[in-house]
Protein backbone atom coordinates (compact mmCIF):
# COMPACT_ATOMS: atom_id res chain seq x y z
CA UNK A 1 0.00 0.00 0.00
CA UNK A 2 2.55 2.30 1.44
CA UNK A 3 4.93 1.77 -1.94
CA UNK A 4 1.30 2.17 -4.41
CA UNK A 5 1.63 5.72 -2.78
CA UNK A 6 4.69 6.73 -2.90
CA UNK A 7 5.26 5.68 -6.60
CA UNK A 8 2.64 7.99 -8.01
CA UNK A 9 4.47 10.98 -6.18
CA UNK A 10 7.72 9.57 -7.12
CA UNK A 11 6.80 10.45 -10.68
CA UNK A 12 5.62 13.62 -9.94
CA UNK A 13 8.42 15.23 -8.76
CA UNK A 14 10.59 13.89 -11.64
CA UNK A 15 8.25 15.23 -14.03
CA UNK A 16 6.49 18.08 -12.14
CA UNK A 17 7.47 20.50 -14.74
CA UNK A 18 5.25 18.40 -17.08
CA UNK A 19 2.15 17.99 -15.15
CA UNK A 20 2.77 21.81 -13.22
CA UNK A 21 -0.43 24.15 -13.75
CA UNK A 22 0.32 27.62 -15.67
CA UNK A 23 3.12 28.42 -18.55
CA UNK A 24 6.98 26.94 -18.31
CA UNK A 25 10.14 27.53 -20.68
CA UNK A 26 12.34 24.68 -19.87
CA UNK A 27 16.12 26.19 -20.24
CA UNK A 28 17.68 23.06 -19.99
CA UNK A 29 18.32 22.38 -23.98
CA UNK A 30 19.28 25.89 -24.90
CA UNK A 31 20.86 27.01 -21.91
CA UNK A 32 22.60 24.59 -19.67
CA UNK A 33 24.29 26.82 -17.68
CA UNK A 34 20.88 28.78 -16.60
CA UNK A 35 20.04 29.25 -12.93
CA UNK A 36 17.23 30.85 -11.46
CA UNK A 37 18.15 33.96 -9.79
CA UNK A 38 17.85 33.58 -6.04
CA UNK A 39 14.36 35.52 -4.24
CA UNK A 40 15.17 38.93 -3.03
CA UNK A 41 14.48 40.27 0.16
CA UNK A 42 12.68 43.84 0.02
CA UNK A 43 12.09 44.21 3.62
CA UNK A 44 15.07 46.78 4.29
CA UNK A 45 12.93 48.66 1.83
CA UNK A 46 9.88 49.36 3.45
CA UNK A 47 8.76 51.53 5.89
CA UNK A 48 5.96 50.25 8.00
CA UNK A 49 3.52 52.50 9.57
CA UNK A 50 0.25 50.82 11.45
CA UNK A 51 -2.91 53.80 10.52
CA UNK A 52 -3.90 54.45 14.08
CA UNK A 53 -3.98 57.58 16.93
CA UNK A 54 -0.11 57.30 17.44
CA UNK A 55 0.28 57.63 13.50
CA UNK A 56 -2.82 59.57 12.21
CA UNK A 57 -1.14 62.71 11.98
CA UNK A 58 1.44 61.06 9.72
CA UNK A 59 -0.75 58.69 7.72
CA UNK A 60 -3.47 60.71 7.08
CA UNK A 61 -3.30 63.89 4.84
CA UNK A 62 -6.20 65.88 6.82
CA UNK A 63 -4.81 69.13 4.30
CA UNK A 64 -3.09 69.86 1.40
CA UNK A 65 -0.15 70.81 1.28
CA UNK A 66 0.89 74.27 1.40
CA UNK A 67 2.74 75.08 -2.02
CA UNK A 68 6.71 75.05 -2.36
CA UNK A 69 7.85 78.82 -0.67
CA UNK A 70 9.23 79.99 -3.87
CA UNK A 71 5.91 79.94 -5.56
CA UNK A 72 4.64 82.38 -2.87
CA UNK A 73 4.45 86.20 -3.77
CA UNK A 74 2.01 89.02 -3.33
CA UNK A 75 0.60 91.27 -6.25
CA UNK A 76 2.84 93.74 -5.17
CA UNK A 77 5.63 91.72 -6.16
CA UNK A 78 4.82 92.09 -9.71
CA UNK A 79 5.82 94.10 -12.24
CA UNK A 80 4.86 94.09 -16.38
CA UNK A 81 8.64 94.23 -18.10
CA UNK A 82 8.11 94.92 -21.45
CA UNK A 83 9.78 91.98 -24.25
CA UNK A 84 9.54 91.66 -27.66
CA UNK A 85 6.89 91.94 -30.40
CA UNK A 86 5.06 94.20 -27.39
CA UNK A 87 3.48 97.27 -29.01
CA UNK A 88 3.77 100.69 -26.85
CA UNK A 89 1.82 104.05 -27.18
CA UNK A 90 4.00 106.95 -26.13
CA UNK A 91 2.09 110.16 -25.85
CA UNK A 92 3.70 113.53 -25.42
CA UNK A 93 1.42 115.95 -24.76
CA UNK A 94 1.43 119.32 -26.83
CA UNK A 95 2.44 117.15 -29.66
CA UNK A 96 -0.09 115.68 -31.54
CA UNK A 97 2.60 114.83 -34.53
CA UNK A 98 4.64 112.83 -32.47
CA UNK A 99 1.96 111.17 -30.53
CA UNK A 100 0.03 109.56 -33.30
CA UNK A 101 2.13 110.65 -36.56
CA UNK A 102 -0.14 108.59 -38.88
CA UNK A 103 -3.39 109.83 -38.19
CA UNK A 104 -6.04 109.66 -36.02
CA UNK A 105 -8.17 106.75 -37.66
CA UNK A 106 -5.97 103.95 -36.63
CA UNK A 107 -5.92 102.22 -33.63
CA UNK A 108 -3.22 102.37 -30.53
CA UNK A 109 -1.88 98.55 -31.92
CA UNK A 110 -2.03 100.04 -35.36
CA UNK A 111 -0.52 103.18 -34.74
CA UNK A 112 1.67 102.30 -31.54
CA UNK A 113 5.44 101.16 -31.55
CA UNK A 114 6.44 97.50 -32.02
CA UNK A 115 9.43 96.70 -29.97
CA UNK A 116 11.74 94.97 -32.57
CA UNK A 117 13.74 91.64 -32.21
CA UNK A 118 16.74 93.76 -30.60
CA UNK A 119 14.53 95.10 -28.03
CA UNK A 120 14.36 98.61 -29.28
CA UNK A 121 11.76 101.05 -30.27
CA UNK A 122 11.94 103.98 -32.73
CA UNK A 123 11.18 107.43 -31.68
CA UNK A 124 11.10 110.44 -33.53
CA UNK A 125 14.15 113.17 -32.37
CA UNK A 126 15.82 110.95 -30.05
CA UNK A 127 15.85 107.44 -32.26
CA UNK A 128 16.14 103.94 -31.14
CA UNK A 129 15.30 103.44 -27.50
CA UNK A 130 16.66 100.20 -25.51
CA UNK A 131 13.47 99.26 -23.58
CA UNK A 132 13.29 95.67 -23.57
CA UNK A 133 13.47 94.33 -19.83
CA UNK A 134 11.84 97.84 -18.29
CA UNK A 135 8.79 99.12 -16.59
CA UNK A 136 6.75 101.60 -18.63
CA UNK A 137 7.85 104.02 -16.01
CA UNK A 138 11.66 103.62 -16.42
CA UNK A 139 10.99 104.25 -20.26
CA UNK A 140 8.58 107.25 -20.27
CA UNK A 141 11.67 109.12 -17.76
CA UNK A 142 14.43 107.75 -20.13
CA UNK A 143 12.16 109.07 -23.39
CA UNK A 144 11.38 112.52 -22.15
CA UNK A 145 14.88 112.70 -20.63
CA UNK A 146 16.15 112.61 -24.25
CA UNK A 147 13.40 114.23 -25.87
CA UNK A 148 14.37 117.18 -23.00
CA UNK A 149 16.85 118.44 -25.71
CA UNK A 150 14.41 119.08 -28.23
CA UNK A 151 11.43 119.76 -26.19
CA UNK A 152 10.75 122.30 -23.28
CA UNK A 153 9.95 120.54 -20.12
CA UNK A 154 8.19 116.99 -22.45
CA UNK A 155 4.86 115.96 -21.01
CA UNK A 156 5.60 112.09 -21.75
CA UNK A 157 2.89 109.05 -21.49
CA UNK A 158 3.85 105.54 -22.04
CA UNK A 159 1.56 102.60 -21.65
CA UNK A 160 1.44 99.12 -23.22
CA UNK A 161 -1.26 98.99 -26.46
CA UNK A 162 -0.33 95.22 -26.92
CA UNK A 163 0.80 92.62 -24.68
CA UNK A 164 2.60 90.22 -26.96
CA UNK A 165 5.50 88.97 -25.31
CA UNK A 166 4.62 86.87 -22.02
CA UNK A 167 1.97 84.48 -22.31
CA UNK A 168 0.99 81.24 -20.10
CA UNK A 169 -0.27 77.78 -21.73
CA UNK A 170 -3.58 76.25 -20.00
CA UNK A 171 -3.72 72.68 -21.20
CA UNK A 172 -5.73 69.27 -20.03
CA UNK A 173 -9.48 69.10 -19.04
CA UNK A 174 -10.45 72.99 -19.60
CA UNK A 175 -13.02 74.31 -21.99
CA UNK A 176 -10.61 76.36 -23.69
CA UNK A 177 -6.61 75.09 -23.78
CA UNK A 178 -4.55 77.21 -25.03
CA UNK A 179 -2.19 80.26 -25.01
CA UNK A 180 -3.27 82.75 -22.95
CA UNK A 181 -1.06 86.81 -22.86
CA UNK A 182 -0.26 87.94 -19.43
CA UNK A 183 -0.64 91.92 -19.12
CA UNK A 184 0.24 94.19 -16.57
CA UNK A 185 -2.44 93.27 -14.39
CA UNK A 186 -1.35 90.39 -11.75
CA UNK A 187 -2.66 87.28 -13.19
CA UNK A 188 -2.77 84.00 -11.13
CA UNK A 189 -4.12 80.50 -11.60
CA UNK A 190 -7.45 80.93 -10.98
CA UNK A 191 -7.61 83.71 -13.98
CA UNK A 192 -5.91 81.75 -16.29
CA UNK A 193 -8.80 79.12 -15.32
CA UNK A 194 -11.41 81.56 -16.32
CA UNK A 195 -9.80 82.44 -19.13
CA UNK A 196 -9.63 79.08 -20.67
CA UNK A 197 -13.41 78.91 -19.93
CA UNK A 198 -13.31 76.82 -16.71
CA UNK A 199 -12.60 73.25 -15.99
CA UNK A 200 -14.47 70.99 -18.53
CA UNK A 201 -16.29 68.68 -15.67
CA UNK A 202 -17.81 66.46 -18.48
CA UNK A 203 -13.81 65.37 -18.82
CA UNK A 204 -13.99 64.58 -15.31
CA UNK A 205 -11.29 67.37 -14.48
CA UNK A 206 -9.08 66.12 -11.78
CA UNK A 207 -8.87 70.25 -9.69
CA UNK A 208 -7.33 68.70 -6.48
CA UNK A 209 -3.80 67.76 -8.92
CA UNK A 210 -3.51 70.74 -10.97
CA UNK A 211 0.25 71.05 -12.50
CA UNK A 212 2.53 74.04 -12.69
CA UNK A 213 5.87 73.57 -14.61
CA UNK A 214 7.68 76.51 -14.80
CA UNK A 215 11.63 76.76 -15.80
CA UNK A 216 11.44 72.79 -15.86
CA UNK A 217 10.27 72.18 -12.11
CA UNK A 218 6.42 70.66 -11.45
CA UNK A 219 4.85 71.44 -8.44
CA UNK A 220 1.71 70.44 -7.60
CA UNK A 221 -1.33 72.88 -6.65
CA UNK A 222 -5.39 72.62 -5.15
CA UNK A 223 -8.05 74.12 -7.15
CA UNK A 224 -10.34 72.55 -4.83
CA UNK A 225 -8.21 73.93 -1.91
CA UNK A 226 -8.96 77.49 -3.91
CA UNK A 227 -12.36 77.06 -4.12
CA UNK A 228 -13.81 75.31 -1.53
CA UNK A 229 -11.43 76.16 1.71
CA UNK A 230 -10.27 79.51 0.69
CA UNK A 231 -7.05 78.45 0.79
CA UNK A 232 -4.90 81.64 -1.25
CA UNK A 233 -1.88 80.04 -1.13
CA UNK A 234 -2.70 77.58 -4.01
CA UNK A 235 -3.49 80.61 -6.06
CA UNK A 236 -0.41 81.29 -7.51
CA UNK A 237 0.70 84.27 -9.15
CA UNK A 238 1.84 83.47 -12.63
CA UNK A 239 4.43 84.73 -14.86
CA UNK A 240 5.82 83.93 -18.64
CA UNK A 241 6.20 80.82 -19.93
CA UNK A 242 3.63 78.54 -17.02
CA UNK A 243 2.16 76.08 -18.26
CA UNK A 244 -0.63 75.11 -16.44
CA UNK A 245 -2.18 71.44 -16.79
CA UNK A 246 -5.61 70.09 -15.29
CA UNK A 247 -5.59 66.33 -15.78
CA UNK A 248 -7.94 64.17 -15.98
CA UNK A 249 -9.75 62.51 -12.99
CA UNK A 250 -9.87 58.89 -14.77
CA UNK A 251 -5.60 58.86 -15.41
CA UNK A 252 -5.51 58.71 -11.60
CA UNK A 253 -6.17 55.19 -10.35
CA UNK A 254 -5.60 52.79 -6.76
CA UNK A 255 -5.74 49.08 -7.33
CA UNK A 256 -7.33 47.14 -5.00
CA UNK A 257 -6.36 43.82 -4.49
CA UNK A 258 -6.47 40.47 -2.43
CA UNK A 259 -9.35 39.10 -0.22
CA UNK A 260 -12.18 41.36 -1.22
CA UNK A 261 -15.74 41.40 -2.94
CA UNK A 262 -13.82 42.06 -6.34
CA UNK A 263 -10.21 43.22 -7.13
CA UNK A 264 -10.81 46.18 -9.25
CA UNK A 265 -8.32 49.07 -10.46
CA UNK A 266 -10.92 52.44 -9.34
CA UNK A 267 -10.38 55.74 -10.88
CA UNK A 268 -10.15 58.54 -8.32
CA UNK A 269 -12.06 61.23 -9.76
CA UNK A 270 -11.99 64.71 -9.34
CA UNK A 271 -12.78 64.26 -5.25
CA UNK A 272 -9.95 61.54 -5.01
CA UNK A 273 -11.03 58.16 -2.40
CA UNK A 274 -10.60 57.27 1.15
CA UNK A 275 -9.42 53.72 1.95
CA UNK A 276 -12.86 53.17 3.16
CA UNK A 277 -14.74 54.34 -0.35
CA UNK A 278 -11.70 51.78 -2.11
CA UNK A 279 -12.88 49.29 0.00
CA UNK A 280 -16.96 49.62 -0.37
CA UNK A 281 -16.74 49.94 -3.86
CA UNK A 282 -14.97 46.96 -4.15
CA UNK A 283 -17.72 45.29 -2.10
CA UNK A 284 -16.09 44.82 1.10
CA UNK A 285 -13.64 42.61 2.87
CA UNK A 286 -14.72 38.59 1.98
CA UNK A 287 -15.94 38.07 5.01
CA UNK A 288 -14.96 34.06 5.36
CA UNK A 289 -11.21 34.33 3.35
CA UNK A 290 -10.14 37.55 4.55
CA UNK A 291 -7.57 38.88 7.67
CA UNK A 292 -9.35 42.13 8.81
CA UNK A 293 -5.73 42.65 10.53
CA UNK A 294 -4.12 42.81 7.68
CA UNK A 295 -5.32 45.46 5.42
CA UNK A 296 -2.05 47.21 3.87
CA UNK A 297 -2.00 50.45 1.32
CA UNK A 298 1.19 50.20 -0.57
CA UNK A 299 2.74 53.22 -1.99
CA UNK A 300 6.32 54.12 -3.81
CA UNK A 301 7.65 56.11 -1.36
CA UNK A 302 7.74 60.36 -2.27
CA UNK A 303 11.56 60.16 -1.73
CA UNK A 304 12.05 57.39 -3.32
CA UNK A 305 15.88 57.67 -5.40
CA UNK A 306 18.73 55.23 -5.73
CA UNK A 307 20.42 56.93 -2.61
CA UNK A 308 17.28 56.07 -0.19
CA UNK A 309 16.88 54.00 2.70
CA UNK A 310 13.54 53.27 1.85
CA UNK A 311 11.82 52.83 -1.74
CA UNK A 312 8.21 51.88 -0.50
CA UNK A 313 5.89 53.28 2.27
CA UNK A 314 3.42 50.68 3.58
CA UNK A 315 0.53 51.27 6.07
CA UNK A 316 -1.75 48.88 7.82
CA UNK A 317 -4.91 49.21 9.33
CA UNK A 318 -7.01 46.81 11.66
CA UNK A 319 -10.16 46.28 10.56
CA UNK A 320 -11.29 44.33 13.61
CA UNK A 321 -12.22 46.93 15.23
CA UNK A 322 -15.35 48.94 14.11
CA UNK A 323 -13.74 52.60 14.96
CA UNK A 324 -11.07 51.62 12.46
CA UNK A 325 -13.70 52.57 9.79
CA UNK A 326 -13.09 56.21 11.08
CA UNK A 327 -9.70 56.32 9.93
CA UNK A 328 -9.95 54.28 7.21
CA UNK A 329 -12.71 57.10 6.40
CA UNK A 330 -9.65 59.54 6.92
CA UNK A 331 -7.23 58.10 4.82
CA UNK A 332 -6.32 59.65 1.37
CA UNK A 333 -5.63 57.70 -0.69
CA UNK A 334 -2.56 58.87 -4.02
CA UNK A 335 -2.23 57.66 -7.45
CA UNK A 336 -1.39 54.32 -8.16
CA UNK A 337 -1.63 53.32 -4.10
CA UNK A 338 -2.56 49.42 -3.84
CA UNK A 339 -4.65 48.41 -1.29
CA UNK A 340 -3.97 44.73 -0.08
CA UNK A 341 -6.22 42.50 2.10
CA UNK A 342 -4.26 39.45 3.50
CA UNK A 343 -6.22 35.78 3.60
CA UNK A 344 -6.70 34.52 6.83
CA UNK A 345 -4.58 31.72 8.23
CA UNK A 346 -7.03 29.12 7.91
CA UNK A 347 -7.89 30.64 4.31
CA UNK A 348 -4.73 29.77 3.33
CA UNK A 349 -4.42 26.49 4.94
CA UNK A 350 -7.80 25.75 3.22
CA UNK A 351 -6.47 26.61 -0.34
CA UNK A 352 -3.35 23.90 0.27
CA UNK A 353 -6.18 21.11 1.28
CA UNK A 354 -8.03 22.05 -1.72
CA UNK A 355 -4.81 21.63 -4.07
CA UNK A 356 -3.88 17.82 -2.00
CA UNK A 357 -7.68 16.47 -2.46
CA UNK A 358 -7.73 15.53 -6.28
CA UNK A 359 -4.27 14.00 -5.97
CA UNK A 360 -5.45 12.05 -2.77
CA UNK A 361 -8.81 11.42 -4.69
CA UNK A 362 -7.16 9.69 -7.60
CA UNK A 363 -4.69 7.92 -5.43
CA UNK A 364 -6.83 6.35 -3.44
CA UNK A 365 -9.49 4.88 -6.19
CA UNK A 366 -6.48 4.12 -7.94
CA UNK A 367 -5.29 1.90 -5.28
CA UNK A 368 -9.26 0.84 -4.61
CA UNK A 369 -9.06 -0.47 -8.16
CA UNK A 370 -6.12 -2.54 -8.00
CA UNK A 371 -7.72 -4.03 -4.95
CA UNK A 372 -10.95 -5.08 -6.74
CA UNK A 373 -8.54 -6.71 -9.39
CA UNK A 374 -6.48 -8.56 -7.05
Amino acid sequence: MFLRILLPFALLALQGCAFAPGSHINTGGWNADYESPPEEDFTSLVNVSRIGPDTLRHAIVAEVPAPRAELIREDSDYEYRIGIGDVLQVTVWDHPELTIPAGSNRSSQESGNVVNENGTIYYPYIGYVDVAGLTTLEIREEIANRLSTYIESPQVDVSVAGFRSQRVYVSGAVEKPGVYPLTNVPTRIVDAISQAGGLDMSEGADWRNVTLTRDGMDYRLSLKAVYEQGNKLHNVLLQSGDVINVPLGDDQKVFVLGEVGTTKTLPMGRNGLTLAEAISNVGGLDQRQSDATGVFVVRRSANASPESEYLIDMYQLNLKDATALVLADSFNLQNRDMVYVTAAPLARWNRVVSLLVPSFSALFLGDRALNLGN
